[in-house]
């Protein structure tokens, strides 16, 4: 089915060309990794965890289950910016869930057009890469983000029924990471800035929603997406321990512009002005939500800790950080995020095989009842006739 009619503003034209620079990269080492713990050796060992984590969109996840477009991801009142206000006093249940409606279709459109970007970046990673263990892995991750643009596209199209354009900022941003020619710039913008804002969102709507499809698809993309993270910091850590000073300091530029772009413009006010409200208010009743602050600020739970691991821990940047409020997240654990996203959806799919395993066991003992009951019924009717015959011998053939 065609997305275009679904939109709630004109998308303009039908795709994005953004100019690309940069050198693809062919390697001639075909050798084995080694086994003595070297970055190669850990590389390898990702992609094949990449191989071997590959997954069906349309199988693993349960399309069959109801989805409330008017309350897809079960919220609370106070995530809305008009929440406490004389605006919210006003409005009726139906309103609220136009609302809701609306806001769950921005933000996870802004999920899709993401997962698409990340798409692109990691097919020019592939091309871009020095080392072809690299490009193996980033082979893998080009598959996993078009599932992700797969699920969340279908998600919108048959759940919500409502999408939205890419929101300006976050296609600055990517644009801006598409458009630089250094290679390591891709693993910068998508897998450390985009991707690490984009799994902290997740991780939030995943732990609030009691609504099981939504919360299906976004513990299975986190699984996937801790393999991300995992491989742009591997990556970029081993790579910018060889950069000059100046060198760190154009990436620490890039990660300051990107990070106060993502905090102070992806607010969403599109949906506060569709509903009715002037641009100026829309902005103002965003910036004073305290939901919105609070949301804003575990944005950054993902990016802050990673940009610290890889280096990029200048004195600028850290600066821009107590600025922003973020800075004491550069101690929280990465690998202990990554590993309770995966352990996260290793229990949905416990909970559901167990549930599939109790349905395909009530078949069959329904089954064998019925069956029991069909030959006691037989042997009854036979004990009466008398007559000594095979049960159902005189039925003639028509009731064989």
């Amino acid at each position: 089915m065609a997305t275009r009619n679904l939109y709630a503003h004109d998308p303009g034209d039908q795709g994005w060309t953004v100019p690309a620079t940069g050198a693809a990269r062919f390697s001639w080492e075909y050798g084995e990794g080694r086994e003595d713990g070297s970055g190669r050796d850990r590389l390898l060992a990702l992609y094949q965890k990449g191989k071997d984590k590959q997954w069906d969109a349309q199988k693993r996840i349960d399309w069959s289950l109801p989805v409330d477009p008017y309350d897809p991801i079960g919220e609370p009142e106070e995530s809305s910016p008009l929440f406490g206000t004389p605006y919210w006093d006003r409005m009726g249940e139906k309103d609220k869930g136009e609302l809701r409606h609306m806001y769950a279709a921005w933000q996870f459109s802004q999920f899709l057009h993401g997962e698409q970007g990340a798409m692109v970046c990691a097919a020019r990673i592939v091309e871009s890469v020095p080392d072809l263990d690299a490009k193996f892995y980033s082979a893998t991750q080009v598959m996993d983000e078009a599932r992700h643009a797969e699920l969340y596209g279908r998600f919108l199209r048959e759940k919500v029924g409502l999408l939205y354009p890419i929101d300006d900022n976050l296609q600055s941003l990517l644009g801006d990471t598409l458009r630089d020619s250094r290679w390591d710039m891709p693993y910068l913008g998508m897998q450390v800035l985009i991707e690490g804002l984009a799994l902290a969102a997740f991780g939030m709507l995943r732990d609030v929603t009691d609504k099981p499809l939504p919360k299906q698809i976004l513990a299975y993309v986190m699984q996937d997406e801790a393999r991300h993270v995992a491989f742009g910091r591997m990556a970029l850590r081993d790579y910018y321990r060889q950069l000059s000073r100046a060198e760190l300091r154009e990436r620490e530029e890039f990660v300051i512009e990107g990070c106060y772009l993502m905090r102070d413009r992806l607010r969403g006010e599109v949906v506060l002005t569709d509903f009715g409200i002037p641009y100026d208010e829309a902005i103002r009743l965003s910036e004073e939500s305290e939901y919105v602050r609070i949301f804003r600020k575990l944005l950054f739970s993902r990016i802050v800790p990673c940009v610290k691991d890889i280096g990029l821990w200048g004195e600028r940047l850290q600066r821009a950080y107590v600025d922003m409020g973020v800075l004491e997240l550069g101690d929280a654990s990465l690998d202990l995020l990554m590993a309770q996203d995966e352990e996260v959806a290793e229990k949905l799919d416990a909970q559901r095989f167990a549930a599939e395993e109790a349905a395909r066991k009530g078949e069959v003992a329904e089954a064998i009842a019925a069956g029991a009951g069909e030959a006691a019924g037989v042997a009854g009717g036979g004990g009466a006739s008398g007559t000594g015959e095979a049960p159902g011998a005189a039925a003639g053939p028509q009731e064989v």
